[in-house]
């Protein structure tokens, strides 16, 4: 969905806690029955003590509903979607349901553990609804949706006499200042490379996905393969860690871009927060810095007069389909609300990027000392076209887990790209199948 706001005239990003990771007609729903008095709703969530967004939501409802109560049921972030499952399959679920990842909601459908929705009313512009249907029906509600960006080190690029960014770049634009930069940092004493590129595999298929109109679904992965090259190029040429290096170090991207080992760092809008935090608290070295568009695959999407394309997936609420018909009613108040204008600038006032992005959003996003200040940093955070990551379908776990031993084996250099892709085919096509 297209993003595009005005932006407000200052900028600045809460420095608190961050993570560090649809409506229809509804025409058929069963009205739920009304409360005759005091309700309690228990609501999933993980890290807790991190993760400020779940109680912040909860206490909001509760001023707004005062007969309303949610109480936080927390889970270990590794393992949500296991324990979460064996709870609802014991009848111990929660009456809210925290959706953390998109390709999870059709087993949840499936084993018939969601609730239909598609009568909670979102607001007009909110982004990533559309993952949460299934058949023409809406399981959940998006309540946030972080998007990929472009974060560079302004004094680093000062230092190697490299130009910023000016929201126009091509990924080849990119290499070449990647290469720029780490030669030019060189030249100045400094061992930083010109970018750094995490391990996850979405660092090259999201955008490959998102920028190439690419469907995993589908089984056909040829498309990704120019993305390959660019990033091993950058890797073969000392531009950024190489993948097996960095996985023997476990390094993280928050310490490669935080402590200036790296110029550039494509990353989740999620990393903002995280990063003034750690300039506040001194985890992180202290430097001027920006955001920037990610750069595009074509000249098409690139520039201030476009809208780049680049992708994330929403976190959603959904409702356990067990739940009390008393309930029902205020789960479902509580989705619209976190839905929302107001559930939008309480998790904007805590560094979290709400699925729903308007004007006062954006200025409550872009609110204390030590955010960047120009205007291609607000047009990064505003101004996009965002692609699911992770398709909604039952297939998706099983084909995405193909395509991460895929972006393995090419990282780490034990297969040819292209030998790679048809491995990642030949699999899917014998153990998933296709669409």
């Amino acid at each position: 969905m297209k993003r595009s706001y005005a932006a407000a005239a200052g900028i600045a990003v809460v420095a608190t806690l961050a993570l560090a990771g649809c409506s229809g007609g509804g025409d058929d729903a069963a009205a739920p029955e009304e409360s005759s008095g005091p309700v309690t709703l228990t609501l999933s969530g993980w890290s807790l003590d991190t993760t400020p967004e779940f109680q912040a939501l909860a206490d909001a409802f509760h001023e707004e509903n005062p007969d309303v109560t949610v109480e936080l049921k927390g889970y270990d972030a590794a393992e949500y979607n296991t324990l979460l499952t064996a709870d609802l399959a014991a009848g111990a679920g929660p009456d809210i349901i925290t959706q953390k990842e998109v390709k999870f909601v059709p087993t949840f459908v499936e084993g018939g553990q969601l609730l239909d929705v598609s009568d909670v009313e979102l607001p007009d512009g909110i982004s990533g609804a559309g993952s949460y249907e299934v058949d023409g029906t809406a399981y959940a509600v998006p309540y946030r949706n972080d998007s990929w960006v472009l974060y560079y080190n302004k004094a680093l690029f000062d230092q190697a006499g490299v130009e910023y960014p000016d929201g126009s770049w091509t990924w080849e634009d990119y290499n070449d200042a990647a290469t720029a930069l780490t030669e030019g940092l060189a030249a100045a004493g400094s061992a930083a490379k010109g970018t750094y590129l995490h391990r996850w595999q979405s660092t090259v298929q999201g955008f490959a996905n998102a920028q190439a109109d690419g469907d995993i679904l589908a089984g056909e992965y040829e498309y990704m393969e120019p993305f390959y090259d660019n990033v091993l190029a950058l890797q073969d040429g000392g531009d950024q860690v190489d993948y097996n290096t960095s996985a023997a170090n476990q390094l993280t991207y928050q310490g490669e871009f935080g402590k200036q080992n790296a110029a550039m760092l494509p990353m989740g809008t999620w990393y903002v927060a995280t990063l003034i935090a750690q300039q506040a608290s001194g985890d992180a070295d202290d430097f001027e810095w920006g955001i920037a568009p990610i750069p595009q695959e074509s000249s098409s999407t690139a520039g201030l007069d476009n809208t780049p394309v680049t992708f994330g997936d929403p976190t959603g609420f959904g409702i356990n389909a067990g739940i009390d018909d008393a309930k029902v009613q205020a789960a479902k108040d509580f989705l619209a609300f976190a839905a929302g204008e107001k559930g939008a600038e309480i998790l904007a006032g805590i560094g979290i990027t709400p699925a729903l992005l308007t004007d006062s959003v954006v200025e409550t996003y872009f609110s204390v000392d030590g955010a960047p200040t120009d205007d291609l940093s607000k047009f990064a955070y505003s101004t996009h076209e965002v692609f699911p990551e992770n398709p909604t379908s039952n297939k998706t776990a099983a084909i995405q887990g193909i395509l991460n031993d895929m972006h393995t084996a090419i990282m780490s250099g034990s297969v040819s790209v292209s030998d790679a892709i048809q491995e990642a085919q030949d699999r899917v096509a014998n153990e998933v199948g296709t669409d």
